[in-house]
């Protein structure tokens, strides 16, 4: 089984900005969300864990498997997308205009920014050549991450096309179980 975890909520989240490559740590409120999955998922069984460097989702994947033998390897692939000029920049406004939420499909990548066929290509690879060999080998593997990566990579393995991106949102601590086809 694969299951997907959005980090816990920063500062940036609160404030409602753009939260890409920028390494921003959990906040308290954060640092709960983690807790509380830790807590609910008790039981979820998980043999290894992968997810982002980045210390937000680093700290979320420690904090929810805490207490249990399951190592955490950090993959680059795995790390938010890259906002470019907007990363720090409120989630409204000029980058509504980018198309990124409205319309996806046909979203404008900013200055310095990661577009969606560039996401795509490196969620692919973390899917081929680490995710599927291990699901084949039975293991169940927990993805810590971001919510615009984690949608990504569910997209792809459920085969949603990128118009539909936003359908497997989560909120912050939120569990996602992949339903493999």
């Amino acid at each position: 089984m694969i299951y997907v975890i959005r980090h816990g909520k920063t500062e940036w989240n609160e404030r409602q900005l753009m939260q890409g490559k920028a390494d921003i740590p959990l906040n308290e409120n954060g640092r709960e969300d983690a807790r509380k999955a830790h807590e609910k998922y008790a039981d979820l069984p998980v043999d290894i864990c992968y997810c982002s460097p980045l210390i937000r989702a680093k700290e979320t994947a420690e904090l929810f498997l805490e207490g249990r033998n399951i190592p955490i390897i950090p993959d680059e692939r795995l790390s938010e997308m890259d906002f470019g000029v907007y990363d720090g920049q409120a989630a409204i406004g000029e980058f509504v205009d980018t198309g990124f939420y409205h319309h996806p499909e046909a979203y404008q990548t900013p200055k310095g920014g990661e577009s969606f066929a560039e996401l795509y290509f490196r969620t692919g690879e973390f899917i081929r050549e680490v995710l599927m060999p291990l699901h084949r080998e039975g293991k169940n593997i927990l993805i810590a991450g971001h919510g615009c990566m984690n949608c990504a990579l569910i997209a792809q393995l459920e085969y949603t096309p990128i118009k539909d991106i936003w359908k497997h949102m989560q909120r912050n601590g939120e569990v996602y179980t992949v339903k493999m086809q």
